[in-house]
């Protein structure tokens, strides 16, 4: 199609880019919306695909600059807001300084008074209390030391620290993904406190009276050993036991004495059972302990994992050794590692905002975006928080939790990294460039991975290995840190186990020791 008949189209619009406020032409004088519309409207006569083509190109680009448009716009609101706070900032610490200037002219004013009688001090005055009381009763941690030289009291200077206030984030007054204990202030420095990464110890307030029993599959191991398990905790603990229908089926085919066992029926009793179960018991390997995790959209209770499979990354607890090991844990208290989730929607392209998502589904391990049965490269365009990150131009992309670092993320090159660190990982699968190497990213972001419209195929989204959903162009999976973790028992600590797992598992770093009796140093 000619140019002019281009400009023709849109009416007294210019194709001439106007300058913009930070020096870049206007992409939206160049292609007007009207124009595009217009040109959308008019029917393609006869079947040249040259035009059709086109006619594509435009409904894409169309498309394009309406994203654009909102983007641009939702980004001058936020401006305008920021803006705002700041002048209301500067108008409060010129109020302040004021208030300061003024009681520091009086506190000149007693200063002949407090050297002639050192021991009559005047205590500080009412509001001044009720200043640092209001400012301090805030969201956040403030600064107003007042320190000294290390001299005598008699000749010492009065030094003044620069204040600052740190304040927690949070999304949305009705959140609840407060941050706390993340910082500590302590004489002007900054310090980190006390916070999830660390060791964490469960104390029982009562005992527990509930354990639910989860086993592998297919196993004959499995099912001798979860026969005493049941009999054990029932006649020496005297507790509760659930197990899944089918186990429960394969207990009363061993015995009618198992009749005391509990299951469910349908799903939504399975979405109540974290308010009748104290504790989870998995026999099995990592794949038990996937399971078990997915049973709960929610809050998940304390885990104890028993090995009895091939790798065991996550299941620490020796099942020869079962009945001290519950014995121990029963009484408490016990060392625990909090595995964080992911928080994944899909989004289509048809939805009208991101509020309508298909329902959140969990992880524990990754979320998965690959090219399935495709030849074609997968092309993925990926933000961080709004943030462009990355073209994503080869076999796939993983978004791992530290838990699962070690399972398909490991294999396509990514660290290993311990499971209370939080974070996300972010690691390119065969990527087609050199450069492209694994991130790790803070636990607070949000990532969005979309399907451009330019892209030559679909793609396809599994969840922890199960759950595979189609991603046409235009659709965008959103990942994002769960509120809910996955408290599992430790045999030991969390660092003790892992480095145990990845020397056992993977046998990690094995190589013979150097001789000896080699050549050294002079």
């Amino acid at each position: 199609m000619a140019p002019n008949k281009l400009n023709s189209s849109s009416g007294n619009s210019s194709v001439h880019g106007s300058q913009s406020d930070n020096g870049f032409i206007s992409s939206f004088s160049l292609f007007p919306e009207k124009a595009v519309q217009e040109l959308l409207q008019s029917p393609v006569q006869g079947s040249d695909d040259h035009l059709i083509e086109f006619s594509e190109a435009l409904r894409t680009v169309a498309k394009a600059l309406r994203r654009v448009a909102e983007g641009k716009a939702s980004a001058q609101a936020e401006a305008a807001e920021w803006k705002r706070k700041f002048e209301l900032e500067r108008a409060r610490n010129l109020q302040f300084d004021s208030t300061e200037k003024s009681s520091l002219e009086n506190q000149a004013d007693l200063g002949d008074v407090r050297i002639n009688n050192p021991a009559n001090h005047p205590p500080l005055s009412k509001k001044a209390n009720e200043r640092f009381e209001r400012c301090c009763s805030s969201n956040g941690i403030c600064s107003h030391e007042v320190l000294r030289d290390g001299k005598s009291d008699s000749d010492s200077k009065m030094v003044r620290k620069a204040s600052f206030k740190l304040s927690w984030y949070c999304k949305g007054e009705q959140s609840d993904q407060h941050k706390h204990d993340v910082v500590s202030f302590e004489k002007g420095n900054i310090t980190t406190a006390e916070r999830s990464s660390k060791q964490i110890s469960l104390k029982w307030e009562s005992s527990p009276q509930t354990v639910l029993i989860l086993t592998k599959p297919n196993s004959a191991s499995v099912q001798i050993l979860c026969v005493e398990m049941v009999r054990w905790l029932r006649q020496q603990k005297k507790l509760n036991i659930y197990v899944e229908p089918r186990v429960r089926v394969d207990l009363l085919t061993e015995s009618s004495y198992f009749n005391f066992v509990e299951t469910w029926n349908d799903d939504k009793e399975v979405l109540a059972l974290h308010t009748k179960v104290d504790l989870v018991i998995t026999l099995g390997g990592d794949g038990t302990v996937l399971w078990a995790a997915s049973m709960f959209k929610g809050p998940v209770p304390p885990i104890v994992p028993f090995s009895l499979g091939s790798l065991g990354f996550m299941t620490p607890f020796y099942s020869e050794h079962y009945k001290e090991c519950l014995d121990s844990i029963l009484k408490g208290p016990i060392s625990i590692a909090l595995r964080h989730r992911l928080q994944c929607h899909v989004i289509r392209d048809a939805a009208k905002n991101e509020y309508e998502a298909e329902e959140p589904i969990l992880v524990l391990n990754e979320v998965t975006i690959d090219r399935g049965i495709s030849s074609f490269l997968t092309n993925l365009e990926c933000y961080c928080d709004n943030s462009f990150v990355t073209c994503v131009q080869g076999d796939g992309l993983i978004l791992s939790t530290t838990s699962g670092s070690t399972a398909y993320s490991l294999a396509a090159g990514g660290s290993m990294v311990h499971p209370q660190v939080p974070g996300i990982l972010f690691t390119p699968i065969c990527p087609h460039s050199l450069s492209f190497r694994p991130l790790i990213l803070p636990e607070h972001v949000t990532l969005r991975v979309q399907v451009p419209f330019n892209s030559r195929s679909p793609a396809w989204a599994s969840f922890d290995g199960k759950d595979r959903k189609q991603l046409e162009p235009g659709d965008a999976l959103v990942c994002s840190m769960a509120p809910w973790p996955v408290p599992t028992a430790c045999l030991v600590d969390s660092t003790n186990d892992f480095l145990r797992s990845i020397h056992e598992g993977l046998h990690w770093n094995l190589r013979k020791t150097q001789s000896f009796d080699g050549p050294r140093e002079s």
